[in-house]
């Protein structure tokens, strides 16, 4: 079984890069496209990210497009603004690539609800299993797994395993309620959930509605059931970017990270977008602080020093990359 850890960190403190000058705002977007070029970098980014990044980068979208974006990446280096089982995904994907990441703390909350030793013993407690893991997961669960899929390709996926199976859907139990509704498939869920769509609040959002009684309400599935119940459209992060822009409605209260919000005032600059509020009485809206972790200048740090390097053993991306090229055959 795999036992090794999934990246190497390098032993990264001897370096001290994260301490190391930075150009002022003014410079450091033309710096960091400068070194791009020189790096031959191509950056990838997610839509989860700080605004000034998403802008920044060579290639945006779900996890479903730049999975596929990187395993047809051409350049020496894979720049990935994102977290941890995002660029993790890259490398295996595409290994002869140099994948890094701004900041190696954005991790995940959902990826972390799932030790790869418990899930062991949880798929060994099932008869006759098909594994099929959320790729917000790390590398030993994917190797674990029989095939991937994101909130995008879900349900395809599930429509693909043969009946006989028992299936085991891992981790995030919220999107797994939410496509045994859809596929009408039963599903063992392992019990882990995303703490950004965990966090929107039932009555808050009621009374958005009272103030909003036009708006749309839209979620994505990994948020709670109660919270499903009373959208107008649940789709993954770029199906509810699809959906704004092509909706004739002009108010929207968007359930799920708030970065997506920024892409959505671009492509539709006189429609309204309102984050859901969050039960935080601090918090206006629901933020990945992981995904946050992720600034200009450790985008910067990470493109000259070209630090923190994913580093996976060939065993571990040869067995997670087979399920992740299922997944990729059937989009």
């Amino acid at each position: 079984m795999i036992k090794e850890k999934t990246t190497s960190f390098s032993n990264l403190s001897k370096y001290g890069y994260l301490n190391l000058p930075v150009p002022n705002r003014k410079n450091i977007v033309d710096k960091i496209i400068e070194l791009k070029k020189e790096k031959n970098a191509t950056i990838l980014a997610h839509y989860y990210q700080n605004k000034e990044i998403q802008d920044l980068a060579d290639f945006l979208g779900d996890s479903l497009y730049l999975s596929q974006v990187a395993s047809k990446v051409k350049s020496k280096m894979i720049v990935f603004a994102g977290v941890h089982f995002m660029a993790e995904t890259a490398k295996i994907i595409n290994p002869i690539k140099k994948v890094v990441l701004p900041d190696l703390k954005a991790g995940c909350s959902l990826a972390d609800s799932c030790p790869p030793e418990d899930f062991k013993k949880f798929i060994s407690k099932v008869k006759n299993p098909y594994v099929v893991t959320y790729i917000n997961c790390s590398a030993e669960i994917k190797a674990l797994s029989d095939i991937v899929c994101t909130s995008s390709n879900a349900e395809k996926v599930i429509a693909s395993i043969p009946n006989n199976k028992n299936i085991i859907f891992a981790p995030d139990k919220n999107l797994g309620n939410y496509l045994i509704k859809k596929t009408g498939r039963k599903m063992i869920l392992w019990n882990g959930s995303c703490i950004v769509h965990e966090a929107f609040s039932f009555e808050k959002i009621l009374k958005l509605f009272k103030e909003y009684p036009n708006a749309k309400f839209i979620a994505h599935p990994e948020s709670e059931p109660h919270i499903l119940e009373i959208a107008n459209f649940i789709g993954s992060t770029s199906a509810l970017l699809k959906y704004v822009n092509e909706s004739n409605s002009s108010t929207f209260i968007i359930a799920t990270e708030s970065g997506i919000i920024h892409q959505m005032r671009k492509k539709s600059p006189n429609k309204n977008f309102i984050p859901a509020p969050v039960n935080d009485e601090k918090c206006l809206c629901s933020e990945c602080a992981f995904m946050k972790l992720n600034t200009l200048e450790k985008l910067y740090l990470c493109l000259k020093y070209e630090l923190p390097e994913i580093k996976l053993s060939n065993h571990l991306i040869n067995s997670a990359r087979e399920p992740i090229k299922k997944m990729l055959s059937l989009t």
